[in-house]
């Protein structure tokens, strides 16, 4: 599956943003969805992921109680929301999507994730 994220653009710290993944093909609801991120000079780190059927939800303990991942999938797209934007948060924000069956863990590692889009920038500042 291809994957287009948009959404991202420049806040001032303490505002919000929405961040959109929608996919090429019409069997999204079985992808399990998450959202990484990449800063200038570091390494992908793992945000927030959400499984197929929308019962969990996996939080980067940098993000918990600041973002939220939802998905609409009669609409085919899963939400990134972010509140409170911090200056660090600033960075490229990838979606990335699997069909496997992930254990807990797995959802945190960018090497079980099959599918990814092009990035959106978003930068915060102070």
């Amino acid at each position: 599956v291809q994957l287009q994220a948009s959404g991202g653009g420049l806040v001032q710290a303490g505002e919000s943003l929405r961040l959109s993944c929608t996919p090429s093909e019409r069997t999204f609801q079985y992808y399990a969805i998450a959202w990484f991120r990449q800063a200038p000079g570091k390494e992908r780190e793992f945000v927030i992921a959400i499984n197929w059927s929308r019962r969990r939800s996996y939080y980067a303990d940098s993000v918990k109680g600041r973002f939220t991942i939802s998905r609409d999938n009669a609409e085919d797209t899963v939400y990134l929301q972010m509140d409170s934007l911090k200056p660090e948060d600033t960075a490229l924000y990838y979606c990335a999507a699997t069909r496997r069956n992930l254990i807990q863990s797995a959802y945190y590692s960018d090497q079980y994730y099959d599918s990814w889009g092009q990035g959106t920038l978003v930068t915060v500042s102070s």
